[in-house]
């Protein structure tokens, strides 16, 4: 798989939804009916971070869930990207990217969204032929504004902010043209799993799929 076909698929999967669920899965057993719930409320794209021992399976039980298109976040090294794919994972996550990552992940054709936080790891990333980015830690490295600010040096770039994202400020993000979707946790709380709450969940989820067209488009800085 080349980078750019990686980036078409990643592109294509962070159109349908303004929201991908980011989730650290503590119980596998749940998982098939927390996939159920989400992709009942319209976010189907879902990820599964790997930082915890019940992520992969939670990928396996998720994977059967119709409707939905799970992957793997928090992959860091080609162990990672075949554990994800072996478990049925149809993209994956990192929260930066190196060589050793990307080589492996374009190996086992698994589409990837790799992680960038600066324009130099953007630049690095776009050379390489990953036009469909994560920007990663969103709110940490400066939030919308300099998301935005990115834009105009760099438009060839769309992006998936992650990192301190939430329902309060997921609509600054998707206002900015080089922003196709957002990831959050916000949409799984804790205590709502541990329940057992589905129907809450599935009512977070359509609250956050609805997020498209609330706010116009911000107006993107312009190069000098």
């Amino acid at each position: 798989m080349t980078p750019a076909d990686a980036s078409r698929q990643t592109s294509d999967l962070c159109r349908l939804a303004p929201v991908i669920p980011v989730m650290v899965v503590e119980d596998a057993d749940n998982a098939a009916d927390l996939a159920a719930a989400l992709v009942a409320g319209g976010l189907p794209v879902l990820e599964v971070t790997l930082r915890t021992p019940a992520a992969l399976d939670a990928i396996r039980a998720m994977a059967e869930v119709e409707g939905g298109v799970v992957g793997a976040g928090t992959l860091l090294t080609p162990e990672d990207v075949a554990a994800a794919k072996e478990a049925g994972a149809l993209f994956g996550v990192s929260p930066g990217a190196t060589d050793r990552l990307l080589d492996a992940a374009e190996a086992a054709e698994l589409p990837l969204l790799p992680g960038a936080a600066t324009a130099t790891e953007a630049m690095r990333l776009l050379e390489r032929g990953y036009s469909m980015q994560k920007f990663f830690p969103a709110e940490a490295s400066g939030g919308a504004r300099a998301l935005g600010a990115l834009a105009a040096p760099l438009p060839q770039i769309a992006f998936c902010p992650t990192g301190g994202v939430t329902a309060a400020n997921a609509r600054d993000y998707l206002s900015l043209k080089n922003t196709l979707c957002v990831g959050g946790s916000w949409v799984t709380p804790k205590d709502m799993v541990a329940s057992g709450n589905w129907r809450a969940i599935e009512a977070l989820a359509a609250e956050a799929s609805a997020l498209h067209g609330k706010a116009p488009r911000r107006k993107l800085p312009t190069s000098r």
